[in-house]
This record gives structure tokens, C-alpha cells and sequence, in this order.
């Protein structure tokens, strides 16, 4: 059993099996998931898990290399403060979710409310 950090098994198999390069997508409850991408559904209410709470415990587990967000977005998330992020309309966001390796859908209401998690590397 782990002491801190994200306890979900299938969530913690995705991104240690992530490679440079490589899309993990966190997103809100409506975000559609493309045919053939892996989902790993969190949510169970609306709500829950929130958006940004599921975004800080992934980039507590692994490298990111940069970040991708939809300029409809409302605010700035300050979880990605340190981390590059590029700035695109939601329909080329996604798009990029057709290469992603997972869509982690979490029970966010928040219209927009979507990043792709670009992986990096620890060296």
C-alpha cells in the first residue's frame, strides 16, 4: 500500500508506462473520449473528483514536459504555474486527444476545464 499520493492502479500503470512524448489527458466530465483511447473514469458525482485536485496528484507522479489548454478555458489554473503551456482553441484540443495514451475523465462541471499532459523525462 502507498502512503501518499494517487492510489488508483490503473492510473498509476498508465503514467508509469508513459513515454517522452507521450498525452495524458485530464478532463472534465462532458470531454467525449475518442474510439480506441484508454478512459479511466474517476468521476462519480458531479464534482468529484474536482479537476484541479486530479491534475496536481498526476503531476505529483510523473514528468511533464509541457501542457496544452483550450483558450476558452475561465481562469488560470496555477497547478501549471511551472510548466509550459501552450494556449489552443477547444477543437484542436480535441483533436490532440485522439493520440493520447488516456483520458482521465474527472467529475468536473466546469465547461473547458481540460489539459493534455505532455510526458517528459526525469534526465
Amino acid at each position: 500500500m502507498r502512503p501518499d499520493g494517487l492510489w488508483h492502479p490503473r492510473l498509476l500503470a498508465v503514467l508509469a508506462e508513459a513515454a517522452h512524448g507521450d498525452l495524458v489527458v485530464i478532463a472534465d466530465a462532458g470531454l467525449p473520449v475518442p474510439p480506441g483511447v484508454e478512459s479511466i473514469d474517476l468521476l462519480w458525482r458531479r464534482g468529484e473528483p474536482p479537476f484541479l485536485a486530479v491534475v496536481a496528484a498526476v503531476l505529483e507522479e510523473c514528468v511533464v514536459e509541457r501542457a496544452t489548454v483550450a483558450a476558452e478555458r475561465r481562469g488560470g489554473w496555477d497547478v501549471l504555474r511551472d510548466i509550459p503551456t501552450e494556449i489552443v482553441p477547444h477543437d484542436e484540443l480535441k483533436r490532440l486527444t485522439r493520440r493520447a495514451r488516456v483520458v482521465v475523465r474527472t467529475g468536473e462541471a466546469t465547461a473547458y476545464a481540460n489539459v493534455v499532459l505532455h510526458a517528459g523525462v526525469a534526465f
